[in-house]
């Protein structure tokens, strides 16, 4: 139930949607001859556009989630293994034309590549099914495994999870499949604004995770101002930025995480 509220929530709240609504809604009360509604209703849906793409809300508002965990400078001593979530690749496309389309969170999978290149032998968790309520996908666990082993990792070492549609589920159905004891730690790459409600679940799953966040969306030095990206870039970053702290607020609420922020 939760995974389902939980989608079609976003789909009313995320702002392009919700700006749409908006629009239709005063056109629907202008038509009804309720003019301070339909300007009410239009007022706010240009205010969501403009400061969601013209401006850089997107990028301040990632900034405390992408600067919550830090890379480690060189990887720790004694990892049972690396896990990489879902995410990053094109599930659709992939699942239509057999390939390993990578869309912009694909950085999961390439830092995956890199670091199973550094730990040879280390096993490589591949976590994420179809995450999608309405568009019918091959599970990344599946096309992320051609990737790795077309980018040279040997099959044997790779390990899937392919049933996940969040990253609850991938904490949990993850550690069904490994197991964990209390003395291995795990590195987890994710995207790095993804990163605080990762690796929160799957601690509290019973990993001992050494955060490894890629994909960053933004530098960490931006500023407030206007027009300072490309329209498309802004908005993604915005809908990324509310997404993640509603999905944090949401996880928080119903206690599957300890904290509205998790920390190292």
């Amino acid at each position: 139930m939760f995974y389902y509220l939980s989608k079609i929530a976003w789909l009313f709240l995320q702002p392009l949607n919700l700006s749409i609504l908006l629009l239709a809604a005063g056109l629907i009360a202008l038509l009804l001859r309720r003019r301070r509604l339909a300007g009410t209703a239009v007022g706010i849906a240009l205010a969501v556009l403009v400061l969601s793409a013209w401006t850089s809300v997107g990028a301040l508002v990632l900034h405390p989630l992408e600067d919550r965990f830090e890379r480690p400078v060189k990887i720790p001593d004694g990892i049972a293994g690396i896990i990489v979530l879902g995410g990053g690749l094109e599930g659709a496309i992939n699942q239509a034309r057999g390939g390993y389309e990578l869309n912009r969170g694909g950085d999961r999978m390439v830092e995956a590549a890199a670091l199973a290149r550094r730990l040879p032998g280390v096993p490589v968790i591949v976590s994420g099914g179809g995450g999608s309520l309405f568009i019918d996908g091959e599970p990344d666990a599946n096309s992320g495994t051609r990737l790795l082993i077309a980018l040279g990792i040997e099959e044997d070492r790779l390990v899937l999870e392919s049933r996940s549609r969040n990253t609850y589920e991938n904490a949990q159905f993850t550690r069904d499949l490994l197991q964990p004891d209390s003395s291995s730690r795990w590195l987890l790459v994710t995207s790095a604004f993804h990163m605080p409600r990762s690796a929160a679940l799957f601690r509290k799953a019973g990993f001992d995770v050494v955060a490894w966040p890629v994909d960053y969306r933004t530098t960490g030095r931006e500023g407030f101002g206007l027009a300072s990206d490309n329209a498309a870039d802004a908005l993604d970053a915005t809908t990324l930025a509310i997404r993640e702290w509603i999905g944090l607020l949401a996880y928080r609420m119903a206690g599957r995480i300890d904290s509205l922020l998790p920390g190292p």
